[in-house]
Formats: C-alpha cells, structure tokens, sequence
C-alpha cells in the first residue's frame, strides 16, 4: 500500500469526527447505566468494541431514546454547538443529585466554519486506544464511587450554544449540580476536530453518616 493510500485512512473530516464522538458518548451512557445498576444487568448484551466486552442495553425504550438523543447531539457535533454532555444520576425517590457524569467537548471551529480546509490526520487506532482508556475508567468507577443504596433514575443534558436550533420536544433543565461533591477527572481523547474531556462528580460522605 502507498504511503498516500495509507494517510488518506487516518484523514479525520468533521463528519468522521462526528461519528467518533456520537459512539463514544452511546457506549459511554451504556456504560455507566450498566456499572451503576440504573437498568436490570439482564437487559443488557455483550458486544466487542474498542478492543473492550462492552455492555449495551437491549431495552426497547431507553434503545429509542438514547437513538433519538444522539441523533440530536451528532447533529449539534457537526455544527460545532456541543459544549458538553452530562449524565446525572439521581435517586428515585429523594430526587437528589447522586452522580454528575461530563464529557466536555471542544471543536475545531476553523474546520467547522470551513477556514481550515486542510484534512487533519490522525491515525484511528490511536483515538480507539484513549477511548479505550476512558471506558476502562468508567467500567473500573465501581472501585470508587460511593454504593448507590436506593433506585435511581438518570437524565442526559446536553449544553450547547446559544444560537443552537433546539427541537420542541427539548425541554430546558436546571444544572443539577451535587452541593457537596467531590471530583474525579477522566482522561480525554481527541480526533484533530474535537476534543472530549471527561469527569465523574459524586456526592461526597457526610462526616456525621460514618
């Protein structure tokens, strides 16, 4: 194979990019709700990516919506409008803020605005590899985060900018941030185009509880 052949494979366009980045985020929610017990573990499939066993749900319900989500947020990816994406986690009943999970995302604006016509070039097995790292993080969280003692339910926020067509069917949220947390930052990855940074918050032990 020539040397052109071989860098033409490793060309990230925007719409590459996208794709990474929108997969990222669906194994990644899949992810979490599996480690984190928010669905039955038997509702979810075993399945093979980024040299990982991953675990992706098979609940007709939640696989339309997490369809329909990411449909959006590929949408917004591609427009350069996605600041971050958060997975909150919150108790059934109490309604309390448990988890706070976010992919902060940066994008090229100059490829996006088309002022940067040149291709960006990295090679793809090296964006799985910091991928990998990611999910082998949140799949190792359970060594860390403090046991879930009651159901729970989770929301997926999505931050853009201001200037971002938003659908009818989108509603505004509040932040629901956590009042005493602490932080645990993930690694990050980057195609040339964008750039996820990730971070876990989690409701941090009352001195009193222990």
């Amino acid at each position: 194979m020539s040397s052109t052949a071989t860098q033409s494979t490793n060309e990230i366009t925007l719409k590459g990019s996208t794709a990474i980045v929108t997969e990222f985020f669906g194994y990644s929610i899949n992810s979490i709700l599996y480690q984190r017990g928010i669905y039955p573990p038997d509702t979810f499939k075993r399945v093979q990516e980024y040299g990982l066993a991953m675990m992706v749900t098979e609940d007709p319900g939640l696989q339309e919506y997490l369809g329909k989500i990411l449909s959006q947020v590929s949408e917004w990816l591609q427009g350069g409008e996605v600041q971050k994406l958060v997975i909150v986690v919150s108790g059934a009943e109490s309604g309390e803020t448990l988890e706070r999970w976010t992919f902060n995302v940066e994008t090229d604006r100059r490829v996006v605005s088309k002022e940067d016509t040149q291709p960006k070039v990295k090679d793809v097995k090296v964006i799985k590899a910091e991928i990998q790292a990611i999910i082998r993080q949140i799949t190792g969280s359970v060594s860390f985060l403090p046991l879930l003692q009651e159901m729970c339910t989770f929301d997926l926020l999505v931050y853009t900018d201001a200037e971002a067509a938003v659908p009818t069917s989108w509603e505004e949220s509040d932040p629901k941030y956590i009042t005493n947390s602490e932080e645990v930052r993930l690694r990050s990855f980057t195609t040339q185009v964008h750039k996820v940074e990730g971070m876990v918050s989690y409701r941090a032990d009352d001195e009193d509880d222990i």
